[in-house]
Order: structure tokens, then sequence, then C-alpha cells
């Protein structure tokens, strides 16, 4: 059977993290809210009743009460984030949220960074949002605009290898046509200047990551490209 893909819903994975009032999940009914493990107890503590639970519940230290649950292996390939991703495209969603993904176990962050590229090739995009951070992957050929409302730092990674015709406009520290390899920073700590940004790549992967001013939700409707 072929999902329906819900174009404008969004999926939002919650993992182990405390949120808050400004980070907290405010889903609709065309939203799907996934707890992967102690992010159960991150939503209940706000009164977010999730869509499903899944996850091995090893950080959360039991199974939750909970009518949709899906019991995960402590030992397996995909992390409990993997698994919820792969869930959410299966339902078909492209448009995700990774909360509670940052911060604490240095190769958990890596690895949900790593995932916002992964979101790309299946059609999907993600935003992970935590710790004051926000962070996305575009994989080229494409382009994000940034509002001028923006302000603060952002930073331009490649994934690997080498990402080719990389333009950063109305930046501080602008470039044209360049290249950026996953070897050098080259694109750390650049800095919006009050103007509409646009950051674009011809052929490779891009991690962009930028500071959280507590006015994200406000900002994503004009963030998604898919």
């Amino acid at each position: 059977m072929v999902p329906v893909i819900h174009a404008t819903g969004i999926c939002y994975i919650v993992g182990a993290m405390s949120l808050t009032p400004a980070l907290r999940p405010y889903p609709t009914a065309e939203d799907y809210v996934i707890a992967a493990d102690r992010g159960y107890d991150s939503l209940m503590a706000y009164g977010v009743v999730p869509d499903l639970a899944v996850g091995d519940f090893d950080s959360l230290g039991y199974q939750p009460d909970h009518p949709n649950v899906i019991q995960l292996p402590v030992e397996k390939d995909d992390t409990d984030m993997v698994f919820a991703l792969r869930k959410g495209l299966e339902l078909g969603y492209r448009r995700f949220l990774l909360l509670g993904g940052v911060g604490g176990r240095l190769e958990h962050t890596l690895a949900n960074l790593q995932l916002l590229d992964w979101l790309t090739g299946q059609g999907g995009q993600g935003f992970l949002a935590g710790e004051k951070t926000v962070a996305t992957a575009i994989r080229g050929p494409a382009s994000l605009t940034f509002p001028a409302t923006m302000s603060g730092y952002l930073s331009a990674f490649c994934n690997s290898g080498t990402a080719e015709g990389v333009t950063l406009e109305n930046l501080k520290f602008p470039l044209e046509h360049s290249t950026l390899t996953s070897s050098f920073p080259l694109g750390v700590s650049n800095q919006f200047l009050g103007q509409s940004a646009r950051v674009s790549v011809e052929k490779g992967s891009l991690l962009l990551i930028w500071e959280d001013k507590g006015d994200f939700y406000s900002l994503l409707p004009q963030l998604w490209l898919v």
C-alpha cells in the first residue's frame, strides 16, 4: 500500500531532553508525534500525548502505558531515532522536527546530525532543535533562504567529501560558487546581517547550524523546502 504523503503535516520525534515552552511540540490535526524512549517523559511533562512511543526504553526505565507502543531490542542496528524516522516516512510524512537529539552523548548528537542528510536522500527534510541550536541539511542542487529577522551565527559544513558550487549571500563572510570539504571548517561562525540571506549548493551536501533565539517555530514556515 502506497502511503498518503502528508504535504504540510509535520512528524515530531522527541528524544531524551527537558523541553521548554518555546520548544515543546504544538501539533495540529495533520501532525504526528513520536516519543523516542525517554522522550515520552519529556512530552508527558507538558501534557502532550504522543501518537506513538518507540524504543528499547533503557533510558526511560519502563515501557509506557500507552495504546501504541513499539518495543525495540536493546541490541539493534537502528537507533530509536532512526526507527522513529523510518516510521514517519512509512506513514507518508516528509517534514520532520527532531527535538531532544542535541547535547547529552556526543555520538548520539553526531548520529542525529547525519540523519538530517539521510532524510534529504529520502525526499524529506528535517530540523534538529535543542540546546538553543537548530540544524538542517540541504543536498544540491538546493538553496535555503533565511528571513531578514535572523540574527546571530550561522555555520555551513560539508557533510562528506566535497560540496561544490557553494554560495553564501548577504552574510558577513560571503562565498560565490566555492568548494567546501569535510576536512576543513571554512564555513564555521558566519553571521546574519539583518538582510534576507541565502545558502545554496550545486552538488554535495551541506549541514547548516544556527542559533535559536526562541523564534524557531515562527521561522519554520519560511524554511521548509519540501
